[in-house]
């Protein structure tokens, strides 16, 4: 194939030094060349030898490029040179592309190539060197352009290394997708004696370093562990990745100024430790450098003129923090018309001014036939009793919360069958009292939403949004507050981290999915039960959701769990989900 000009050059980039966070986020990023130049030169003797532990990976698929990555190991401290070869066949026979570069402890080793010049919608191999040493091979493939009749993504989230298995990635390796979204949560943060750790022991999955991560060192370690996991691996050597970060990359529940799992007076700085940790995750995820602002994530994927892939930050560029229903108790009750003021206050942001007028242009500026939304929180509204809402909110549930949690739902259940004129008063106010289940999702910024779904219904936008986060797996239409659809709302189960069976018990947690949709007006499906990814058929009139289930995360082997595979497909016209 013919290659601009980029490729018609081999620069060599050295890790920098630098303190300053923004400088290193594009420092592992090394140099490229085409086939047609000399042969890379031979590493120099002070190049320390390496090897490679973590694998190739690689993301952000444009038409014209894709990242490439990798991570060597040095057996000493010291400058490590390597090089990159990307090909057309798996047996590098025809070359496309070639480069060297240096890397260094200041970004962890990692290096980054941004491989431009490809042919849109095709599939290429990759491997690094270093040394007498390579790298597995990696298969990536660029994004399609212009006219295109299907795509298809497996999106996942929410992958705890001490929780369980990962089966999910290994199953996804095996799959042919055009990409895989990851919507969050990919490492993360607790101590080893942490939140789901109580079987990390049996399975060798002890979390690593033991104490909670808050330096840049220790998050590098805690990503390395993650991907030292040879079903992740897999994955990333068989699937180029989108993604996007949750709250657990930073910190529990974090939001602009702060997080529910970080102390100031213990802990120290939250701007620091953030800072440490985006800082990691550059270094670590396949993801294009950024620009001026070290912080900013949400970025757009064109795939032909099917779909505009638009992913977003609902976590750390403009998050305001949560609203606290501990705050609103009023007696033993949670006052429901103050939540519901509070969490509709027109100067509560989820995403942020810039980021709300960024994607407001996207869906604008869209001429594809879907607009897909790849982000962290459900979007859809979730309603439940303020009896079952206090009840399952840990701040302020009472003794027997489950019993009270399980009566308030079956009670409101009873009374919304019926006619509003049969209802007694106490069945009307239960449902009166309904306030949102979970206010650090979108319920908890209803004014924002609103404003971007109105958007999105005057453009006459195809919009589907895709959320991770719960660790269940949901589906939902998004209505505005009126009660017109404008879309619909596809979450993916988690891939090792407990849903509602942990918090309430299996039981429970099976009884109240079909309880939930038939109490909430918009819920459409769900599972609270098992672990699992979304696979996504996209077409030109119809896009298909298929959830699909594992059957353990604690055995070394383990099976699709056919019986509970579920489909449902939006409609392009209507926009319903069947």
């Amino acid at each position: 194939m013919t290659k601009p000009p980029q490729f018609r050059r081999r620069t060599l980039l050295k890790g920098l030094g630098a303190s300053a966070l923004l400088p290193l986020l594009s420092a592992n990023l090394i140099g490229c060349s085409d086939s047609s130049d000399a042969p890379p030169t031979p590493n120099p003797p002070e190049s320390v030898p390496a090897t490679f532990e973590h694998g190739v990976a690689s993301g952000d698929p444009l038409a014209d490029r894709v990242i490439l990555w990798t991570r060597v190991t040095p057996e000493r401290e010291g400058d490590v040179v390597v090089t990159w070869e990307l090909a057309s066949d798996e047996g590098f026979a025809n070359i496309i592309a070639s480069g060297s570069g240096t890397t260094t402890a200041a970004v962890d080793y990692t290096v980054k190539v941004d491989a431009t010049g490809l042919d849109a919608g095709t599939g290429y191999f990759y491997r690094f060197r270093t040394g007498e040493r390579t790298s597995p091979v990696g298969r990536t493939r660029s994004a399609p352009s212009g006219a295109l009749a299907a795509a298809s993504f497996a999106v996942v989230s929410c992958s705890n290394y001490p929780a369980g298995l990962f089966h999910v990635y290994r199953e996804i390796a095996g799959r042919e997708v055009d990409a895989v979204l990851h919507l969050g949560d990919y490492i993360y943060e607790y101590a080893a004696d942490g939140y789901a750790s109580d079987n990390a022991e049996a399975l060798g999955r002890v979390s690593e370093p033991a104490g909670e991560i808050l330096s840049l060192a220790d998050y590098r370690t805690r990503y390395a562990q993650y991907r030292g996991d040879s079903d992740l691996q897999a994955c990333h050597a068989r699937h180029p990745f989108v993604v996007v970060w949750d709250d657990h990359e930073v910190a529990n529940d974090a939001w602009r100024d702060g997080a529910e799992n970080h102390s100031p007076d213990s802990e120290g700085s939250f701007s620091e430790r953030r800072a440490a940790a985006i800082q990691a995750w550059f270094e670590w995820l396949p993801v294009r450098p950024p620009g001026e602002a070290s912080d900013i994530i949400y970025r757009q994927f064109r795939y032909g003129d099917l779909l505009d892939l638009i992913m977003l930050d609902t976590r750390n560029a403009g998050r305001d923090r949560q609203v606290d229903y501990a705050d609103y108790l009023n007696g033993e009750q949670i006052d429901s018309a103050a939540v519901l003021a509070a969490t509709g206050d027109s100067n509560r942001s989820l995403l942020g001014s810039a980021q709300l007028a960024w994607v407001k242009d996207a869906l604008t500026s869209s001429t594809a036939r879907w607009q897909v939304l790849g982000q962290q929180v459900l979007m859809a509204r979730q309603p439940l009793p303020e009896p079952a809402v206090r009840a399952l909110t840990p701040a302020t549930a009472g003794e027997d919360a489950l019993q009270q949690a399980t009566a308030a739902v079956l009670g409101a259940v009873q009374a919304k069958g019926k006619p509003a004129g049969e209802r007694s008063a106490e069945e009307q106010a239960l449902l009166d009292s309904a306030i949102p289940f979970n206010a650090d999702a979108w319920d908890g910024y209803t004014f924002e939403r609103e404003d971007l779904l109105n958007h999105a219904r005057q453009l006459q936008s195809r919009l589907v949004v895709l959320a991770g986060d719960t660790h269940n797996a949901w589906a939902s239409q998004l209505t505005t507050a009126d009660g017109t659809v404008v879309g619909a709302e596809l979450a993916c189960p988690s891939v090792t981290s407990p849903g509602a069976e942990a918090v309430i018990g299996t039981d429970a947690a099976t009884l109240f999915g079909p309880l939930a949709v038939q109490l909430m007006d918009d819920l459409r499906y769900a599972n609270l039960v098992q672990r699992g990814f979304l696979q996504l058929a996209v077409g030109a009139d119809a896009l298909q959701a298929d959830w699909v289930f594992i059957d353990s995360i604690d055995s070394p082997t383990y099976a699709i769990d056919a019986q509970s595979a579920h489909r449902l497909s939006v409609d392009r016209t209507s926009l319903l989900l069947a």
